[in-house]
């Protein structure tokens, strides 16, 4: 899964580098009767854009899978069974491939729970790894997005997310309590998906909201005592968030 995931990131840039070269002709003979439809309606298919978005927004997961203990019960404002306030930062290429779609490549970075910032006001560490151990990693994928209108939008992204355990191991505790010893893996590559809808303020600036979900791979416990193995552990987090991005 996570092979196809960034393969497919990779053939997304190689695939849509062709419209910019397009663009470039275009240019040249400053022909601009291909910019219209919904997607950025002043330029034309074929041209692009950097963006960049950051996300922040409430966290529901725990250490054994899954969407939290009780999706059912998510709460956007609430902070218990397990969840925190998490953030992201992407960058990236989307290209103008068809008069209502761009299409892109992007790499960045998330926290779903390290930081507490509000404890800037007060004596507790905003920065709770040691305690916390949310996951945490570097991205890259590709993305999607198709206006309905020249204002409202669905986008979706997908790809590679390399998660960093901070220096423990995901299952620890739970192995020590049953005595079982892990994967000994410091870094677990995985993947991520999200999707999401949003507003365009105009054609540089966009708020949103979405929802994302980080699959984390864990690694395997073995019984010390019967030497049998177990595999397919993992760590997932769910993120509901305001997303706001900007594009020059």
């Amino acid at each position: 899964m996570t092979r196809k995931l960034l393969t497919l990131a990779f053939a997304s840039s190689t695939l849509l580098a062709a419209p910019a070269f397009a663009q470039e002709d275009t240019t040249a003979t400053g022909n601009s009767a291909n910019a219209s439809g919904n997607y950025l309606p002043t330029q034309p298919v074929g041209s692009g854009n950097w963006f960049v978005d950051a996300n922040v927004g409430r966290t529901n997961g725990n250490s054994d899978g899954g969407f939290g203990g009780d999706a059912s019960a998510f709460n956007f404002f609430s902070g218990h069974r397990g969840r925190r306030t998490g953030y992201g930062l992407l960058g990236g290429y989307r290209w103008k491939v068809g008069q209502d779609l761009g299409l892109g490549v992007e790499a960045g970075y998330t926290d779903l729970g390290n930081f507490r910032v509000r404890n800037v006001f007060n004596s507790d560490p905003v920065n709770q790894r040691s305690t916390t151990n949310a996951l945490r990693g570097w991205l890259l994928g590709a993305n999607g997005r198709i206006n309905l209108t020249p204002q409202w939008y669905v986008g979706a992204h997908a790809g590679w997310f390399w998660a960093n355990d901070n220096n423990d191991r995901y299952y620890d505790t739970i192995g020590q309590d049953l005595g079982f010893s892990d994967g000994d893996r410091p870094g677990r590559g995985s993947w991520y998906a999200g999707v999401g809808t949003g507003w365009d303020v105009n054609e540089h600036f966009g708020v949103g909201v979405r929802y994302d979900y980080f699959h984390a791979n864990a690694g395997h416990y073995t019984n010390p005592d019967t030497g049998e193995r177990i595999t397919g552990l993992k760590r997932s987090t769910g993120i509901v968030s305001l997303v706001g991005e900007y594009r020059f």
